[in-house]
């Protein structure tokens, strides 16, 4: 196990508050707000750690470079802000794969809805 730095801490606390997928940029600029010297190779060099204890999993969305979120959650999708590029969790699965064709198996699968978030459909008035 790693040991507990200041620099860690604030990057576990990131987590824990978000409820959505963070970029690393993202992680680098809410663990600023309690540690304001964090470089971003702190920040790889953590979210690589947190991944390999199992605290984080990675998100892969298509022409995406990767996002993070806890790891541990149900199955769910995510929705991606065209204007804003943050990443929301959805909550839940609708998809029945119940009309696969004959001799197929169904073993996993993502769904990635694109739109525009809230805040950012807001400001079109």
């Amino acid at each position: 196990m790693k040991r507990s730095t200041r620099q860690r801490r604030a990057i576990r606390e990131v987590f824990l508050e978000a409820d959505r997928p963070l970029s690393p940029q993202e992680v680098l600029e809410l663990a600023r707000r309690k540690v304001p010297s964090l470089g971003l190779a702190t920040v790889y060099r953590n979210l690589k750690s947190l991944q390999e204890e199992g605290f984080l999993v990675p998100v892969a969305l298509p022409g995406e470079p990767p996002r993070y979120e806890r790891a541990g959650q149900a199955h769910h999708h995510h929705f991606l802000c065209r204007v804003c590029g943050r990443v929301y969790e959805l909550l839940g699965c609708d998809l029945g794969l119940t009309h696969l064709p004959p001799g197929f198996l169904a073993e996993a699968h993502e769904v990635t809805v694109y739109g525009r978030c809230p805040g950012c459909y807001s400001q079109e008035g």
